[in-house]
C-alpha cells in the first residue's frame, strides 16, 4: 500500500510532492535541500549545507522506520563539481564505511531556493 511520510524534522514540501512516499517496504525520499526545518533558513556554506541535507533526510529516515544503513540508492545533485570532495567527504561519513548505496552525483545549472546541493534517496523500510 502507498503511504506519504511526512515529518516536521525535516523541511516541508514546497510544491506538489511529498517529503516521502512508502511503497512495499520501500521508501522514496525527495530531493532534500539544506534548508533548515525549524527557521526555513537556508545553508549556504557546502560543508554545513551538506549536513543538513543529511539531517534532513535522515529526519525523514527515522520517521518512515528506516536509516541511512538500509539506503539503497541516492542521487546527489551540485550546481558546482568542484564541491565533490567536500560533499562526498561528509556523504560519507553517515554511512557504514564499505557499505554504500549505489548513486549518482551529477553537476546542474541550478536547484531550488538557489541551494548549492540537492540529495534525494530510495531505502528499505
Amino acid at each position: 500500500m502507498k503511504k506519504t511520510i511526512n515529518t516536521i524534522h525535516a523541511p516541508q514540501a514546497i510544491g506538489p510532492y511529498s517529503q516521502a512516499v512508502s511503497f512495499n517496504q520501500l521508501l522514496f525520499i525527495s530531493g532534500q535541500i539544506p534548508a533548515n526545518p525549524e527557521t526555513r533558513e537556508i545553508v549556504i556554506e557546502i560543508s554545513e549545507a551538506t549536513h543538513q541535507v543529511m539531517k534532513n533526510l535522515g529526519a525523514i529516515l527515522e520517521e518512515a522506520g528506516s536509516s541511512f544503513s538500509k539506503v539503497l540508492k541516492t542521487t546527489i545533485f551540485l550546481t558546482d563539481m568542484g564541491d565533490y570532495k567536500v560533499v562526498n567527504e561528509i556523504y560519507a561519513s553517515y554511512f557504514d564505511e564499505g557499505i554504500y548505496p549505489a548513486r549518482e552525483a551529477v553537476q546542474v545549472s541550478k536547484l531550488p531556493a538557489d541551494v548549492k546541493i540537492e540529495i534525494s534517496m530510495i531505502a528499505h523500510i
